[in-house]
């Protein structure tokens, strides 16, 4: 069998899915994306043709070391997620050939069902109890929302009041009937970190994600050691030499690395591996589209430490479309009192839609993330 032609398609809301094509006609499915930088992902995996066309799909890993150690230049959002993409479809497509799902292909199942989690809120935090409370008529028990608006290097006793206030009303509302992660999303520098740490300990979130940027995960340590809040953080990190150096100086209780950026089911299977070495929990970032997720979950159902999955059913982000627009399979994607089942078809088990998903390339927007300043004027990270 041998790759014969790769397709990319920019769709709403904010994804990108590619199809990989061969000479025995089965297609593998990937979703490399980075959110607002899709056109140059699309570039990217474009690059990386000369690679792929001619080649046997079923040799995943030298693709891989080829596509990563052929260029020179390597790791980084774009290039990482130009190759996580391809790296899922590849998979696609040798569950596809031997007729069974990738997790049988990685070994089979530790456990039954995987437990996933909903975001509530938008990118500004605000009421959101009666988004909990729709929720969990669905079945959620578990949510993750947004920590905070912009905030200082060194901010307002106010500003970190606001922030606790808004958790504080989550928690007398529902008291422990439900679990919740924080995510600071990085617009907190670790002076208040500390601080907004502190201050939220009483309300025991299940994770505050992203406590500081990656950029300074010389802090993570720092943080843990004043803190009793799991700290979780891996969605901007993309391979697992990045991964190595957090997790020798410790601090992360919980890594989010997440399948269309950090270079796929070959890497990030590797990463959780690492992560379980350190008893580290493993959390797959996905706030993105189908493809994405059946990636997530067949690396879940085969890594011990994986805990919890993030999937965008509902997602503020899902304007024009949603998770489940361009399946034809949907009811491999249902989800039973906050669990999902694996997905029980060959490949990543996704069947996609392909003239809804050409329809709606056609006119696709080009989502890009707000750009906020700060009172000053200065910018403030999103």
């Amino acid at each position: 069998m041998k790759i014969t032609k790769l397709t990319t398609y920019r769709i709403p809301p904010r994804w990108m899915l590619l199809k990989i094509e061969t000479d025995e006609g089965i297609i593998g499915w990937g979703e490399p994306v980075i959110e607002g930088r899709a056109r140059t992902v699309e570039a990217a995996v474009k690059e990386m043709e000369p690679y792929l066309i001619g080649q046997d799909p079923a040799r995943i890993n030298d693709l891989w070391q080829a596509m990563y150690r052929g260029g020179f230049y390597r790791g980084g959002a774009i290039l990482m997620s130009a190759i996580a993409g391809i790296d899922q479809a590849l998979w696609d497509i040798k569950g596809k050939t031997h007729g069974l799902p990738v997790y049988e292909l990685l070994g089979g199942l530790v456990r039954d069902r995987m437990k996933t989690y909903s975001w509530v809120g938008g990118d500004r935090p605000s009421d959101v109890i009666a988004g909990i409370t729709k929720l969990r008529e669905a079945g959620f028990d578990t949510f993750k929302m947004n920590g905070t608006e912009e905030f200082g290097i060194i901010d307002s006793a106010a500003a970190v009041d606001a922030a606790v206030e808004r958790i504080a009303e989550i928690r007398s509302a529902f008291g422990s009937s439900i679990e919740f992660g924080i995510d600071f999303h990085g617009r907190v520098a670790a002076p208040m970190a500390k601080v907004l740490l502190r201050a939220l300990e009483p309300y025991r979130p299940l994770f505050v994600e992203e406590p500081v940027l990656a950029e300074q995960a010389e802090y993570y340590p720092r943080l843990a050691e004043s803190t009793s809040i799991p700290l979780a953080a891996g969605e901007r990190m993309y391979s697992r030499f990045e991964f190595k150096n957090v997790f020798s100086q410790g601090g992360l209780s919980i890594v989010q690395p997440d399948l269309s950026h950090a270079g796929g089911i070959t890497e990030c299977y590797k990463i959780g591996a690492m992560a379980e070495a350190y008893d580290i929990a493993l959390a797959p970032h996905c706030p993105l589209g189908p493809i994405a997720l059946a990636a997530c979950l067949h690396v879940d159902f085969v890594s011990h430490n994986a805990v919890l999955q993030e999937q965008s059913m509902g997602i503020h982000y899902n304007k024009e479309a949603e998770l489940l627009d361009y399946v034809i399979n949907r009811e491999d994607f249902k989800i039973t009192d906050g669990y999902i089942n694996p997905m029980p078809k060959p490949g990543l088990g996704v069947e996609i839609d392909e003239e809804r998903v050409f329809a709606a390339s056609l006119n696709a927007p080009d989502w890009r993330n707000p750009l906020w300043r700060h009172k000053d004027g200065s910018v403030a990270e999103w």
